[in-house]
């Protein structure tokens, strides 16, 4: 299984899954983060830690932990 915390800069990967329960879930949902979304890595911070995507056309950024839960393709 690759999730989103496997992508590299640059790409664009499209989500396939969201792991994980309840309210974590719902943010990452709410987030714009859905099945069958685009997202584009644009930038990881130095320290791995948070991720600078771009999703349905806005500039987000995601901490590692919550990037597991996002199963990709």
């Amino acid at each position: 299984m690759k999730t989103l915390k496997d992508a590299k800069v640059g790409q664009t990967v499209m989500v396939v899954r969201l792991h994980g329960e309840g309210a974590v879930r719902r943010r990452i949902m709410d987030m714009g983060i859905t099945r069958n979304v685009e997202i584009y890595i644009r930038k990881v911070a130095p320290l791995g830690d948070p991720f600078e995507l771009r999703v349905r056309g806005y500039e987000l950024s995601l901490r590692k932990a919550d990037a597991e839960m996002i199963e990709i393709l």
